[in-house]
């Protein structure tokens, strides 16, 4: 009886496994969907154009801005959406 317990549990926690991968790619995919519609909208961010990376809830953007200020608000959108873990901004400021 206890080996029929053992082998139960372990076969519960083989088939969960899986899905609990599943959820942080998905919601990954999640995450990068709404910061870049965010950023996409804001009218002074204009973020359309950055790359946007997110790996485990870790998001990374990447590109150019004409301001400091355009540069700290696509940081503190971000950091706003549900899930961010953190940001990693490398955005650059390139005054066209």
């Amino acid at each position: 009886m206890r080996f029929l317990s053992i082998v139960l549990i372990l076969s519960a926690v083989a088939f969960s496994c899986p899905a609990l991968f599943a959820q942080t790619g998905s919601s990954d995919d999640r995450i990068y969907d709404e910061v870049r519609r965010k950023l996409a909208t804001d009218s002074v961010v204009k973020g359309g154009g950055f790359e946007v990376d997110v790996k485990d809830g870790v998001v990374t953007l990447r590109g150019k801005v004409r301001e400091e200020k355009q540069k700290r608000k696509a940081e503190r959108i971000t950091k706003k959406v549900k899930g961010v873990k953190s940001v990693v901004n490398e955005l650059r400021i390139e005054p066209y």
